[in-house]
């Protein structure tokens, strides 16, 4: 079974939630006092002596931070491939008209049946949240029926669960040096091969916080 597969039973739920769970997803009630520098847009890249087996090599696209905590999604391990009829027949709506495959990411521990797409700004709907000049995400199944169509994003990373951090937490891991950080090149994210992901995005990383 592919690995959509696994998720058919929640796929719906996710893809519909999606836009209100982007603007929830961070912890509350944070410390009062002036905002950290976000890295939304940018890539932590894992360190080599990273000591969570859960985040080993990983790169991780930051979507969302401040001084709530932060949002990312890992970019750089596949789980499997879908057709987007696939998809469609699993949500129990018609997609025999739609053409193409989608390859699904796990993007991180954290509620695995929640789905993001980050894709290319060549593409808007009302749900759309701009990551930076370059990356967007859509929260809506609709962009899969339009990719399917033709009509969709040039680039897309179709991914299930997030990696999420407190308030301060992930400056703190940043400062032990459990992270580099990188720019966010839209070809590192969408088509270098992801085998090398990890080693390209580490020969990139800039000064840490």
């Amino acid at each position: 079974m592919s690995a959509l597969g696994l998720r058919r039973l929640a796929l719906m739920a996710a893809f519909v939630l999606m836009a209100a769970f982007l603007g929830a997803a961070l912890p509350t009630n944070p410390d009062e006092g002036p905002a950290p520098p976000s890295l939304a847009g940018q890539l932590l890249v894992a360190a080599p002596e990273m000591g969570d087996p859960r985040f080993e090599r990983t790169v991780i696209l930051i979507v969302q931070h401040g001084p709530t905590g932060a949002l990312g999604i890992v970019i750089n391990k596949p789980v499997g491939e879908e057709t987007l009829a696939g998809v469609f027949e699993a949500l129990g709506e018609r997609g025999d008209d739609l053409a193409g495959k989608v390859r699904i990411f796990s993007g991180g521990p954290v509620q695995p049946d929640v789905g993001f797409v980050v894709h290319s700004p060549d593409y808007r709907r009302p749900e759309t949240v701009a990551i930076n000049e370059r990356l967007s995400m859509t929260s809506s199944i609709d962009i899969l029926r339009d990719i399917g169509h033709n009509k969709g994003p040039a680039k897309i990373l179709v991914a299930f669960g997030y990696a999420g951090w407190g308030p301060d937490q992930l400056e703190h891991e940043i400062e032990a040096r459990a992270w580099g950080i990188a720019e966010a090149d839209p070809a590192l994210i969408f088509d270098e091969d992801r085998g090398k992901v990890w080693d390209d995005a580490w020969s990139r990383r800039t000064q840490r916080l």
